[in-house]
């Protein structure tokens, strides 16, 4: 199994990335044995993966670099870099590889103090002598001050520094960045590609690989996630019920509030994991004995990370929404196939019943109204509106039609 492995239906962008991967692992022979490096490369020092979502951007990212730190032996017989099995790239695919520095959004921004030490980092030499990789989650998250910080790292990057970043499309990315980057374009993977590597990656039933990868119209985490876990199954099924229960006023109103309510539990849940550990980490990495006071000086720190705990609090229940406006959305395309007589298969088959009952019961042009309202939502929550506030104006706008 090689690290491509996991790139679902991106053959061209793993072969791309593959031969980038040949020619810096040929970069670095040339270099530890002083010979000159190769006239022609297809390795540059900054990447750009964009994508839709679901495509597997941060997925392709990661894979070139566990191929760009690969050290396995079968390299000097000619073998790819990019293994999947020596301790390289395994660190890499996990995220514990000491040359391998992973940023990715908090809240609703990657701040500059976000990026600050990361930046500070990529002009440092690599720890094993490879490549000091950074890889950028959420570039599309940069605000004014980190993405400038970025750029003067990507203008004058040190020698065997590479920068990967990843967005939804190039236009959400700084003129002056992208412009020095080479662009990788992925496309969403077909449902069969998705069912596919469900069943040989997941040992997931081919029934049931079929239906979620159809659900999730290409997702792959999405589909994954789905695939393995049940509570996903249930919210997903209690959001694909919201359009029957908002047929009154009070149904639509409480329809909102338990959907901002799953939201913040999700979020609740990840504190709950995450937030008591980092907190006792750092107090005792401050020197603070098991419940006793933190040193003089020290509660600045304990401070920020109450706020990049709150941020990333802020973030999950964001993202928990958006997954229900996805499922909404998906909801309401099947819908207006009925509608129009489209030849297009259904996503939510699960659901059919209730999609034939609001086809027969509405208009195509309510539908597109309905859609529009959920386009809306997902717009008034990118601009901070109380998630209560825009999903209850989602949800009334349903109900109108």
């Amino acid at each position: 199994m090689t690290v491509w492995d996991d790139l679902v239906g991106q053959e061209r962008v793993s072969e791309q990335l593959a031969a980038a991967a040949r020619d810096a692992d040929a970069f670095v022979t040339a270099a530890a044995s002083d010979a000159p490096p190769p006239e022609a490369s297809r390795m540059t020092h900054a990447w750009l993966f964009t994508g839709p979502p679901g495509a597997g951007r941060n997925q392709a990212a990661r894979a070139f670099a566990a191929a760009l730190q690969c050290v396995s032996p079968d390299r000097a017989l000619g073998g790819t870099p990019g293994c999947g099995f020596c301790d390289g790239c395994h660190t890499a695919l996990v995220g514990t590889h000491a040359d391998v520095s992973t940023v990715a959004a908090v809240g609703a921004e990657i701040l500059v103090r976000d990026m600050r030490d990361t930046v500070r980092k990529s002009f440092t030499a690599p720890a094993n002598g490879r490549w000091q990789v950074i890889l950028v989650e959420d570039a599309e998250r940069l605000n004014e001050k980190s993405a400038n910080a970025v750029l003067k790292a990507v203008e004058e990057p040190a020698p065997r520094t590479v920068w990967l970043l990843c967005a939804p499309s190039v236009e959400d990315v700084l003129p002056t960045i992208r412009s020095r980057c080479r662009h990788l374009v992925l496309s969403t993977p077909s449902v069969e590609a998705v069912a596919d590597m469900l069943v040989r990656r997941e040992g997931i039933e081919p029934d049931v690989a079929a239906a979620v990868a159809r659900a999730t119209q290409g997702h792959v985490d999405r589909a994954r996630r789905l695939a393995t876990d049940p509570a996903a199954r249930a919210r997903r099924a209690s959001v694909l019920k919201l359009p029957l229960r908002v047929e009154d006023v009070g149904g639509a109103l409480r329809a909102a509030q338990e959907l901002v309510d799953a939201a913040a539990e999700d979020a609740k849940q990840l504190a709950e994991e995450m937030d008591g550990k980092e907190t006792e980490d750092l107090k005792a990495a401050l020197g603070a004995a098991q419940g006793g006071r933190l040193p003089r000086g020290t509660a600045g720190v304990v401070k920020d990370l109450e706020d990049m705990q709150k941020r990333r609090r802020t973030r999950t229940q964001r993202d928990s929404l958006d997954v229900a406006l996805a499922d909404l959305t998906s909801f309401y395309r099947d819908v207006l196939a009925l509608q129009l007589g489209s030849r297009i298969a259904l996503a939510n088959t699960d659901a059919e019943d209730a999609l034939e009952r609001l086809a027969r019961d509405s208009t195509p042009e309510s539908t597109l109204r309905r859609i529009e309202a959920i386009a809306a939502c997902g717009e008034a929550l990118d601009r901070n509106v109380a998630p209560l506030l825009a999903v209850e104006a989602m949800t009334m706008a349903l109900r109108a039609g």
